[in-house]
């Protein structure tokens, strides 16, 4: 079992999913991501993601099921994706570079953080 859980949400609209441009850390900015963050002590995994998408892109979302399997980050975190569905707001970077909606065809080209890479046949799928 892993001792921190983070928590990516693919927020789908019409063809399209959002990704954001991280901003840190160095090794990772300019690279892009499905948004979100760390699961705290006491919270659900969609609940996090919930708190997560509306402190960093100021938007209210429903979390579906999940996307794809684990992926693993160093031996104590363990990295999950959610499909969600934008409900209120228009998402504003507040905690990355950019933001833009890709679609199923401009995945693959996109610079990927490597952890959300394995995400892009399941992104398709879903698009």
């Amino acid at each position: 079992m892993p001792n921190q859980v983070v928590v990516a949400g693919a927020v789908i609209r019409g063809d399209a999913v959002l990704v954001a441009q991280r901003n840190r850390p160095p090794e990772l900015a300019g690279r892009w991501e499905l948004p979100g963050g760390k699961v705290a002590d006491g919270e659900t995994e969609r609940g996090a993601l919930m708190r997560e998408l509306a402190e960093e892109l100021g938007v209210d979302v429903a979390v579906g099921d999940r996307l794809g399997g684990d992926v693993a980050l160093g031996e104590a975190t363990v990295l999950r994706a959610y499909r969600v569905q934008l409900l209120a707001g228009e998402p504003f970077p507040r905690d990355h570079q950019a933001l833009r909606w890709a679609t199923a065809t401009e995945l693959d080209g996109i610079d990927w953080v490597p952890a959300d890479r394995g995400w892009i046949p399941h992104l398709v799928r879903a698009l």
